[in-house]
């Protein structure tokens, strides 16, 4: 066992270079969390059904199991000194029988949390922080009440699960209700859900804030732009007046410390066209549109999640650089390969995926730049992401 600094309450305060961090997960925010983890001087272990996955060609070893699969959870923890996760589909109830084998710095609280949708909007709301209209959704009978108070138009949106647009309906007129409750009663059956009013947002932001139990840093607010559901561009640092970003930061250290943050969570939020600043979803992880921060800040989010679960001292990341970044999904892997050799200025991350599927996310490019703007038009004069134009 790598030496350890004292524990407190029968929690690692801090964890030596040398011992073993166990990622339950295997795609490419494991692996950014893995290579930092190697930097630091840590060994890497992963759990994950796809054998030699994007976490397991930079780590020390791979657990091939479902992701639900106890035994394997046990062995992960039994061959780890802390545990981390990088997706919210995580069996808690799992990672809570073995925090006696291993430490578990971010709980399972935030993952319980997050992982059901109306649990997740009332502790936003309990904590002083604005979201969409909502009202939980169980039977037929409750989804007709719920568009009654809310209105349209609304989205329905499973309780647990679903990501980048599955398991979500929008509802724009009594035809669209009437197409999901012929749906449910096709099926047998009525998904526990919930249902949001739509924000009339001016654009969509996102913030990441990190922490190791105790002290908190924050990352400046970003612009997001999403295509299809998924995200496509993300701009650091979103241009928000001084008002904005400070009400931003301060809501992200207000949820932080209700979790006792340790590690990454990204705050996923609406900037309305009258100035208000709403949250739309927390993720217990480092995430998407925080890549930027791996070429463009003084802290990456990836180092900070890292740091924050092993119990090292956080400093304020600065932004070094704007930047733009921009996922390259499936369609899009041969164009930009075709013209990498052209684009020194492409900070190009290929993800390693074996199988390249529409839509799904094999890498991203960020540029940094002096005018973002430019930037963006010029990777779409690219042609690139052309289709997501249709």
């Amino acid at each position: 066992m790598p030496s350890l600094s004292e524990e407190t309450n029968g929690k690692i305060s801090q964890l030596m270079p040398g011992a073993t961090i166990g990622i339950i997960g295997g795609g490419q925010l494991g692996q950014m969390m893995a290579i930092s983890a190697k930097y630091h001087g840590f060994r890497v272990g992963t759990l994950d059904p796809t054998p030699d996955c994007p976490v397991a060609q930079v780590a020390d070893f791979q657990i091939v199991a479902e992701y639900d699969d106890k035994d394997a959870i046990h062995e992960l923890a039994e061959r780890s000194d802390v545990l981390t996760y990088e997706f919210e589909n995580v069996d808690a109830d799992a990672i809570d029988e073995v925090r006696d084998l291993a430490a578990v710095p971010q709980g399972t609280d935030l993952l319980r949390v997050t992982q059901d949708r109306v649990h997740e909007k009332q502790f936003i709301n309990d904590h002083g922080t604005p979201t969409a209209p909502w009202k939980a959704v169980d039977d037929a009978e409750g989804l007709r009440a719920a568009v009654q108070e809310i209105g349209y138009p609304a989205v329905l949106k499973t309780r647990c699960g679903g990501y980048d647009g599955h398991g979500q309906d929008v509802l724009r007129s009594d035809d669209d209700l009437d197409r999901v409750l012929a749906r449910a009663q096709e099926e047998g059956s009525f998904p526990a859900s919930i249902l949001e009013g739509f924000v009339d947002f001016s654009f969509e932001a996102s913030i990441l804030v990190s922490g190791n139990g105790t002290d908190l840093v924050t990352f400046p607010i970003v612009r997001n732009e999403h295509r299809n559901n998924i995200l496509h561009l993300t701009i650091a640092p979103a241009q928000v007046e001084p008002r904005i970003e400070r009400e931003a930061h301060e809501l992200a250290v207000r949820l932080a410390k209700g979790f006792e943050l340790a590690g990454t969570l990204a705050i996923e939020l609406f900037i309305t066209k009258d100035g208000r600043v709403v949250v739309n979803e927390l993720a217990p992880r480092p995430h998407n549109s925080g890549h930027y921060t791996i070429e463009a800040c003084s802290l990456d989010q990836f180092d900070a999640h890292v740091r924050g679960i092993v119990g090292w001292p956080l400093e304020q990341p600065r932004l070094l650089s704007p930047a733009v970044m921009v996922n390259v999904l499936g369609q899009h892997v041969a164009p930009t390969r075709a013209l990498i050799a052209k684009h020194p200025e492409w900070n190009v991350h290929d993800y390693g995926k074996a199988e390249v599927k529409h839509n799904r996310k094999m890498g991203h490019i960020t540029v940094l730049t002096d005018d973002t703007a430019a930037t963006v038009d010029a990777l779409e004069e690219t042609g690139c992401w052309n289709d997501l134009n249709d």
